[in-house]
């Protein structure tokens, strides 16, 4: 199936709504989508750093609006 998308049309809001959607449709089925190799060492790193105190959780909504406030 070929998809286009009219992206030097689309606003950058557009785009991340656009990224959302499918986001959130691949995590309905996430046991259809593989993970890199390298996905193991990034999160044994990041959960080392929230142990050690120098990181921490942000809550997805909170994070989303801090997203979408930077590429306004």
């Amino acid at each position: 199936m070929e998809l286009t998308l009219p992206l030097t049309r689309m606003t950058t809001s557009d785009k991340l709504r656009a990224l959302e959607t499918i986001w959130d449709d691949l995590s309905r089925s996430s046991d259809n989508v593989p993970s890199p190799s390298w996905h193991a060492d990034v999160l044994q790193a990041r959960q080392k750093r929230l142990q050690n105190g120098s990181s921490h959780f942000t809550e997805w909504t909170e994070a989303k609006r801090t997203i979408r406030n930077r590429v306004k």
